[in-house]
């Protein structure tokens, strides 16, 4: 496991600066709302008679006077990019900056099989997904209690466990695609979660556009539907693991066979 202890000193500068970035924010989100709240049902009010942009925010099915309404938007957007940019920046560079970095020479010479780096490289990114969601989701129950609140733990816990099964879609999609690049991939990373995330407001518009909930890791992380129906969407779900996992499966085949210089 030596490969995976390296990504993993390499990548801690860049694993807190997105925890204390996401943290934060959601931290002060958080301790706003009691100033907020009477204010709350009024724009609950205002934001149901916005039209299609109340719709593709889920804002026109949620009350804001409630902590979970609340926490649906402004605390789930800050989740919802925050955590799909650092996934998709933390699985998009991990193969190809070997060549980037001008490493690759150095690292295929030790006795160790491309399968085994791609696995130890996988595995890195996958503790440091799933430590970034742990610790946010502690920050995030901690402040809630912080507050004085009661903590609405099923619909919070739903919702911190489909921003992880997003995290990791995206993870799968980015990993597959760095196995393709030589050279640098953040604007590849960051393009592919912004589009996504667009992709999901434009199904929230028109029933027209629906489908394409089914194509966007965001389409099983809307926290109205969550709030609403009191669990996730499996078909969504089942359908963005296997787009997650078919990424992984093209970085194996791609990267064994691949002229690295």
């Amino acid at each position: 496991m030596t490969l995976v202890k390296h990504e993993l000193r390499q990548g801690r500068t860049a694993f807190f600066i997105w925890l204390a970035s996401i943290g934060f924010l959601l931290a002060i989100c958080i301790f706003l709302f009691p100033e907020m709240k009477g204010q709350m049902d009024d724009v609950s009010d205002m934001f149901a008679s916005m039209g299609s942009f109340s719709a593709a925010f889920g804002m026109d099915r949620l009350n804001f006077g409630t902590l979970i309404g609340f926490y649906s938007v402004e605390c789930g957007n800050i989740l919802g990019l925050g955590g799909a940019f650092y996934a998709s920046l933390c699985a998009v560079a991990i193969l190809s900056k070997e060549e980037k970095d001008k490493t690759a020479e150095f690292l295929l010479t030790h006795p160790v099989s491309r399968k085994r780096i791609i696995t130890e490289k996988l595995i890195a990114v996958l503790i440091q997904i799933t430590a970034m969601n742990i610790l946010i989701y502690a920050l995030s129950v901690g402040s809630i209690a912080a507050i004085g609140e009661t903590i609405p733990w099923k619909e919070i816990s739903l919702m911190h466990l489909a921003y992880y099964l997003l995290q990791m879609e995206l993870a799968g999609v980015c990993f597959g695609i760095s196995a393709f690049l030589r050279h640098s991939s953040i604007g590849i990373g960051l393009g592919i979660a912004i589009i996504t995330y667009f992709m999901n407001l434009i199904a929230n518009l028109t029933d027209s556009t629906e489908f394409l909930k089914y194509i966007t890791p965001f389409g099983y992380c809307e926290g109205a539907d969550i709030v609403e129906e009191g669990s996730l969407d499996i078909t969504l779900v089942a359908i963005g693991a296997a787009i997650g996992i078919c990424g992984i499966i093209v970085a194996y085949l791609k990267y064994a066979k691949k002229d690295i210089h």
